[in-house]
């Protein structure tokens, strides 16, 4: 449910006075009115550019939430995953609700406020794959990835969740095939081994390729990953603001209906460990 501005707005205000000023963030949230998030465009049906070539998804209708929630704007853009994780936004983004999983690497740059969903990643083949039974069968094997993304740190061996239990890692020597989710996904249609092997992914990204051709298969869940909603460095006072803000959404059943939305019961938005 939207709240108009002028009932919410105070309420920012009220926040930022109880800690004695706005951090730089707050600040300009407050100033500006308008939330700046960030998502990932080629990473349906969590981000995307529909059939008018707008941004749409599961994050951009949080990120509206979000929003309206607190009675402010939305922006939203897409900069690029890399530019994203790498922290350091320099005063040009506000909030990453873009399906981001916390990992060790990425709490030096980023904090992560508060949890909005967890869901699995999976492993795809080809739907004519024969000897790929599991994340075992991996070895040796041309498996894809988003750039960057948690998925490829789990095919590394190197995935470490901040208060998530470890990772099994069953296979070894994989030869990771870093790239945008949308060629990974080409690639493997193209038959077991011509360029592709299999692809680890989110199981309502894999879904949806899967509804577009009847190419491919999931084999079965790798591991369990928490999606937490990302910020720059050095503001407490936004974070506090961002967390409370998404369990309000939570408690209200918000998150609820937008998960039901596009996923149906497929995604958890229970509450996470914290980082």
């Amino acid at each position: 449910m939207k709240r108009s501005a002028a009932l919410t707005l105070p309420l920012l205000f009220i926040l930022a006075s109880s800690y004695g000023y706005a951090g730089e963030t707050l600040d300009r949230v407050l100033k500006t009115g308008t939330l700046h998030n960030v998502i990932v465009n080629d990473y349906p049906p969590f981000g995307y550019l529909d059939e008018n070539n707008k941004l749409a998804g599961f994050d951009v209708d949080v990120a509206q939430a979000v929003a309206d929630k607190i009675g402010v704007k939305l922006k939203t853009s897409a900069p690029g995953w890399e530019t994203i994780v790498g922290g350091k936004w320099a005063k040009r983004w506000d909030t990453c609700i873009c399906s981001m999983t916390p990992n060790t690497e990425r709490a030096t740059v980023l904090d992560f406020p508060v949890s909005y969903y967890n869901s699995p990643a999976v492993l795809v083949v080809n739907k004519d794959e024969k000897n790929i039974k599991s994340a075992a069968d991996l070895n040796g094997k041309k498996v894809g990835a988003g750039i960057g993304s948690s998925y490829e740190k789990y095919l590394q061996g190197e995935l470490v969740i901040p208060g998530a239990p470890p990772i099994a890692y069953p296979f070894k020597n994989v030869r990771v095939e870093p790239s945008e989710e949308t060629i990974a996904f080409q690639n493997l249609m193209l038959g077991p081994g011509v360029r592709l092997d299999a692809i680890v992914s989110n199981l309502a990204t894999a879904q949806e390729y899967m509804q577009k051709a009847d190419k491919l298969r999931i084999i079965g869940e790798v591991y369990s990953e928490p999606n937490w909603v990302a910020t720059d460095k050095g503001d407490p006072e936004f974070d506090e603001l961002i967390r409370k803000t998404v369990e309000a959404l939570r408690a209200d059943g918000t998150l609820k209906a937008i998960s039901t939305k596009w996923f149906g019961p497929q995604i958890d938005i229970t509450q996470d460990k914290p980082a």
